[in-house]
């Protein structure tokens, strides 16, 4: 198994995690830059060896998917986000030349240029169509919540979140509360008109609100970002009415009559009645495109709302269309941050977390620090080697910490002041905070101390993994058992009624054990049994996915699903085997099977069967002329999207695969079509044009 494969297949776990975190949950863990360097990382290995990339990969979708009880909410154009670029040192206040490669600036210098990193660039990419000083809109960068508006004859309809880029949550319902969000636009033309923005709260409203909550003993909200999302998400209005919610105009979707440039846009949008941040300025030459950028950042700590860079755009639209799209960004805009603030405070205490897998974090307890507008108490450690080798923490540490994407909170150093080294050291524990079991390490790879895993192994002996790994099964995109959440599971572990998702499916028979919970009542009792009945005929991929096996997320479930059909079948499947589910990986096929091939793992699925648990096979998949075929689309196709040949595909019984491999049997490829089809060429996959793949769909020969 080649070191490649391994860590690909850690990078897209990974980042799919950090992507649900942020997306939606509201609770990243990780800076954007973090983020973006894993991600960079994860797209250079994709390229040297499509074969093992995954079709969930984050490098080939947007943002997060679309979660709760609110309704789906569909982009007509899609949502997409931008790339980005990082201020990379303080200083060097004068905006530089091009040839001044390695100072704060260079990552916009590359973009422009495409030199000496990034193989695009907007000059190689435009040729001969570039200007000799090519025209920029910079904008502050808001830290909100993304949204698009849509209008209807200058009336405003429907909005909704980013979502996955295709299709966000429908939150019309609170969007009308906005106090600055135009009901009517003023002189806006007939038609269909989107445009996008960012809901964020305004810093002052924000403490205000807070403030209000310490009077009424309730709990403060920590961070203006997180809470405009989980405002928006709320599903009575009233609740977003009395928060001082706004909305910012930035861009369009769907535009009948969009003008020539971008600024003259955001002109419009002002006078149809939108808020438009008085920052935006057109810039000639990127120079001065920089100094703009600069300019916001000398004002970040005066500002009403909160940024965390700026947005630069080519101004020309047809320029715009000229240098189009990769695949989840555009390549004529960048989102370039800015470095967070740093201040000082002092280390409390360090308290270790267990998560649900045994794995056991670090997490600094501080004293109360404004960070940004937010009061920082706790900040994620990580693990060993930064606590100890990287930091080298001791009891009573003065730290510097910020925060990272000026989201999360972060020790950066410890201070070193007088008498620090004869303070003892912060070490880890030999035995579980929670269980006392003693703890396992895991060898590092040869000098990579930053991959040992520090672990305890009492999987169903252990109150924190317990409850964690019941919280995961009863969650909503696994076994969706609702009321059971963190405070109730909690409940059941300590009075050990749950110890082992089968135990939830005996608790009918527990029910005045149940009732004489805290907060429960007979009817919330009987609300929660009907749910856990309920969920004994959810789908095998949801199960699946419920029961945690590693490296399995909901596209891996969903295969697993589709090929097997069924528990048993999976139970007896061997490593090459698994290996031959399209889009599952050998890493993968190894740690599902050792996962199914665990005593304690085939008992509690047992147990699960023997309670009513059904496991159900997904529906078999209507047989047409491509029965049995797997595709790989590529590049652009002259007449359709992607989008719309994968659902054709689909339809005649085929199935349409991330990466090419030996198991493809055609890519379909369009113009522009890259590394997938040099791999085809290499494996000898036939290829297809639209012309081939439609005749294919209909039966005929390509």
């Amino acid at each position: 198994m080649s070191d490649a494969a391994l860590r690909i297949a850690w990078l897209t776990a990974e980042l799919l995690r950090h992507n649900r975190l942020y997306h939606e949950e509201n609770a990243p863990e990780i800076s954007d830059q973090a983020y973006d360097t894993l991600f960079r990382e994860l797209e250079a290995l994709e390229g040297e060896h499509p074969d093992k990339a995954r079709p969930d990969s984050p490098t080939r979708i947007v943002g997060g998917a679309a979660v709760s009880e609110l309704k789906s909410f569909v982009h007509v154009v899609p949502m997409l986000s931008l790339q980005n670029g990082y201020r990379r040192s303080a200083g060097e206040e004068a905006p530089p030349s091009d040839d001044r490669w390695g100072g704060p600036y260079e990552d916009l210098l590359e973009w422009e240029s495409g030199k000496p990193r990034r193989s695009g660039g907007l000059r190689r990419l435009l040729g001969e169509a570039a200007p000799r000083a090519i025209a920029y809109v910079v904008e502050p960068k808001l830290d909100g919540l993304a949204m698009e508006l849509v209008y209807v004859d200058g009336e405003f309809v429907a909005g909704g979140t980013r979502g996955d880029g295709a299709v966000g949550e429908d939150v019309t319902h609170n969007l009308r509360t906005l106090a600055n969000l135009p009901r009517r636009l003023i002189g806006a033309p007939a038609g269909r008109i989107s445009v996008r923005g960012e809901v964020l709260f305004d810093l002052a409203g924000f403490e205000r609100m807070n403030s209000e909550r310490e009077a009424r003993g309730e709990k403060r909200f920590e961070n203006p970002r997180n809470s405009a999302a989980g405002t928006m998400r709320q599903l009575d209005p009233a609740m977003c009415r009395d928060r001082p919610l706004q909305f910012f105009a930035h861009s369009a979707g769907e535009h009948p009559d969009a003008p020539p440039s971008h600024h003259e846009l955001l002109e419009q949008f002002v006078r149809w009645g939108f808020t438009v941040s008085p920052l935006c300025r057109r810039c000639v030459g990127l120079e001065a495109a920089i100094a703009a950028i600069a300019a916001i950042e000398a004002s970040r700590a005066e500002l009403p709302y909160e940024i965390d860079g700026a947005v630069i755009k080519v101004d020309n639209v047809a320029l715009q269309e000229e240098l189009g799209f990769v695949t989840r960004s555009p390549r004529w805009a960048m989102a370039f941050k800015y470095p967070p603030a740093q201040v000082h405070t002092r280390l409390a205490s360090v308290l270790f977390s267990v998560g649900r897998t045994g794995q056991v974090t670090p997490v600094a307890q501080l004293e109360p620090a404004r960070v940004g507008g937010v009061t920082v108490r706790n900040a994620s450690l990580h693990n060993e080697h930064q606590m100890l080798r990287v930091l080298g923490l001791r009891e009573g540490d003065r730290l510097v910490i910020q925060r990272a994407g000026d989201v999360i909170p972060e020790v950066v150093a410890a201070v070193d002041e007088p008498g620090r080294e004869e303070r003892p050291r912060v070490l880890y524990p030999e035995l579980c905070p929670v269980c006392g079991h003693p703890l396992l390490r895991s060898l590092a790879d040869e000098g990579k101390p930053e991959m040992v895993q520090i672990r305890c192994p009492n999987s169903f002996g252990c109150a924190a993994q317990v409850e964690g790994a019941l919280r995961h099964f009863a969650s909503r995109l696994a076994m969706d058992i609702e009321g059971l959440g963190e405070k109730l599971v909690g409940q059941l572990v300590a009075a050990g009624l749950a110890l082992r998702p089968s135990d939830l499916y005996a608790l009918a028979g527990r029910a005045p054990d149940l009732v004489a919970l805290d907060r429960m009542g007979e009817q919330s009792a009987r609300n929660l049994l009907d749910s856990i009945e309920l969920s004994k005929g959810r789908p095998l991929d949801r199960v699946l996915l419920a029961l945690g096996v590693p490296m399995v997320g909901e596209a891996t479930a969903r295969e697993l699903a589709r090929h097997f059909r069924g528990v048993e079948p999976l139970l007896a499947a061997t490593v090459d085997e698994l290996d031959a589910v399209p889009n599952v990986a050998l890493t993968t096929a190894t740690a599902i099977h050792g996962f199914f091939a665990d005593a304690g793992n085939r008992a509690e699925i047992a147990a699960l069967q023997a309670v009513g648990v059904r496991f159900v096979p997904p529906p078999a998949l209507a047989a047409g002329p491509l029965t049995g075929k797997t595709f790989v689309l590529t590049g652009t196709l002259p007449s359709m999207g992607r989008d719309e040949m994968k659902l054709r595909i689909e339809a005649a019984g085929g199935k349409v695969a991330g990466s090419v491999s030996k198991k493809t049997d055609f890519v379909v490829a369009g113009a522009e079509a890259g590394a997938k089809l040099d791999k085809a060429t290499e494996l000898g996959v036939p290829v297809l044009d639209q012309a081939g793949a439609l005749a294919l769909i209909a039966g005929g020969n390509s």
